[in-house]
């Protein structure tokens, strides 16, 4: 089934749209979710959740891409999740590491749905994308957005993991320098 015909499900309220919806992006939404939790119990909390928060947004929303805007939703909730799991207990993993390597070139704060300030970072952040190279956006996003790891990434990419190290680096640091040229406070 189309997006636009799973949309028009949600905006008649047909119960259909859950169904579609799963069987079109389930396995998108559970992969977004399983890299984060690394917990299968947790990543269906979390995509029925993802569902459930798309029946009750989907309207007023009438989202352009809905593959991206449930993957935005399966994200924010298994972050949420992730984070409420860990604060009892600290684990090493993947979640902690990416997070700290952009705090060196996202300011602390950031609500990206809030203020001017934040919709102006999110338009820096965007213009920085589009300027990458298909390679560079690639890796960007699987660090930063599917939270892979840096092995992953290199397998993916056909690339040594101190080539995808090095690349990270420069494109970290290729947006602190763009950030800072548009008075962005790091």
């Amino acid at each position: 089934m189309e997006d636009g015909q799973i949309i028009g499900l949600y905006l008649s309220r047909d119960e259909r749209a859950i169904k579609e919806t799963e069987k079109k992006y389930g396995a998108y939404c559970r992969s977004i979710s399983l890299r984060i939790l690394k917990n299968k119990e947790d990543c269906e909390e979390c995509i029925n959740d993802t569902w459930m928060s798309a029946w009750i947004s989907i309207p007023p929303e009438e989202p352009q891409r809905l593959s991206a805007y449930l993957g935005r939703i399966a994200r924010n909730l298994s972050l949420k999740r992730y984070a409420s799991s860990r604060a009892k207990k600290r684990g090493s993993g993947e979640i902690p590491l990416v997070l700290d390597e952009l705090s060196l070139c996202i300011p602390d704060g950031c609500d990206i749905e809030g203020d001017l300030d934040a919709r102006l970072l999110q338009q820096s952040i965007d213009s920085f994308l589009s300027s990458l190279s298909v390679e560079h956006r690639r890796i960007f996003m699987q660090r930063y957005w599917y939270m892979c790891s840096i092995k992953e990434i290199a397998e993916d990419n056909s690339m040594t993991q101190s080539n995808v190290k090095m690349t990270l680096l420069r494109l970290r640091n290729t947006l602190r320098e763009k950030l800072k040229r548009e008075g962005v406070e790091i």
